[in-house]
């Protein structure tokens, strides 16, 4: 991609070095234990582990909180763990369960000092990667604004949150184990930058449009909920049995994929920003983190525990969204699950 010259996102928060602070619910943890396990628990059907730790995501869309922790590559399963300690019941029974967060503090740049005091260098890579990450997120605050004025709605955007190691949120704990997430409870979109690296070394996906496209799909979790998509989403999911909510999950993460496809499409149509190659990056990272493809690599199938969509559907939806750069084009809700 050519970002030369491109301007950085304001709405971030770097807490880099800070300390997450005690106490909570700490995905990381879930999602040893998950992989562990390499099966389903409480009566669910979900996953062994993934690669990458089992990126997971935490939805609850009809409790008082309105808790939803999205993450790139997500587990149902890790709900019913994160947010009901491990018990059975259905999504019905978890959606009240999961705390709000309080505020992280100020905008930072360059060196950072946490919580105590110390402060924390970055290198000169990670300093790379800081600044990337804040022009792939002005460049979705530039197409959401846009495509929203076209519907005639006003787009608010989210707000990024990069730490390391471990962050309270508003919908508990969170671990760079789990990869980049989107929290509905506080509107903010988490990035440990170590999560490229992971990328790369774990699941051989690599280059600046795949990296562009895991801050879209969360950014387009947030597109979901300020349309209003995750809260209908949830509240039909919260009255579903396990595999229909797995299903429901599979419809709302292929949305965002599509989402995520279409903001490649208006950036490009706005900047020119996109070089040979780097389609088949995004493309190839949809194969890789297709359920059926991560089942595999950890030595299991287990199709009713599919939350996030085939590597098949996942490059289909994205490339929908890139090929039409219409919103229209992308009601996965609209369409039997066994055509998706």
């Amino acid at each position: 991609m050519n970002l030369k010259g491109r301007r950085k996102s304001t709405n971030v928060q770097d807490r880099r070095g800070s300390s997450g602070g005690g106490g909570g619910i700490d995905i990381g943890d879930i999602l040893g234990k998950i992989g562990r396990s390499g099966g389903s628990s409480g009566g669910s059907g979900g996953g062994g582990g993934l690669p990458m730790g089992q990126l997971p995501g935490c939805s609850g869309g009809g409790g008082k909180s309105g808790c939803t922790l999205i993450i790139l590559i997500a587990v149902v399963l890790l709900v019913l763990m994160m947010c009901n300690g491990g018990g059975g019941g259905g999504l019905g029974s978890i959606l009240n369960s999961c705390g709000q967060g309080g505020g992280f503090g100020d905008i930072f740049t360059g060196q950072v000092t946490n919580q105590n005091g110390q402060e924390y260098e970055p290198s000169a890579e990670e300093d790379s990667l800081f600044e990337f990450t804040l022009q792939i997120l002005g460049s979705t605050e530039d197409v959401w604004t846009k495509e929203f004025q076209k519907l005639g709605k006003e787009y608010h955007t989210p707000e990024l949150v990069i730490y390391s190691g471990r962050i309270q949120t508003g919908c508990g704990m969170g671990s760079s184990s789990t990869g980049p997430f989107y929290c509905s409870a506080d509107r903010k979109v988490y990035i440990d930058l170590s999560f490229y690296e992971t990328m790369r070394k774990q699941l051989g996906a690599q280059g600046d449009f795949a990296w562009a496209y895991v801050i879209a799909h969360e950014v387009g979790h947030h597109v979901q909920n300020e349309l209003g998509t995750l809260s209908k989403a949830h509240a039909k999911m919260s009255q579903q049995s396990q595999t229909e909510a797995n299903k429901t999950s599979v419809q709302i993460e292929l949305q965002a994929d599509f989402l995520a496809g279409l903001w490649g499409h208006d950036e490009n149509e706005l900047f020119g920003s996109l070089e040979a190659g780097d389609l088949e990056e995004a493309l190839s990272t949809a194969i890789v983190i297709g359920d059926d493809y991560l089942q595999k690599q950890a030595g299991y199938h287990n199709p009713q525990g599919y939350t996030h969509g085939t590597s098949a559907q996942r490059k289909k939806w994205f490339k929908r969204g890139f090929d039409s750069g219409d919103i229209n084009q992308g009601n996965t809700f609209a369409i039997p699950y066994d055509r998706l």
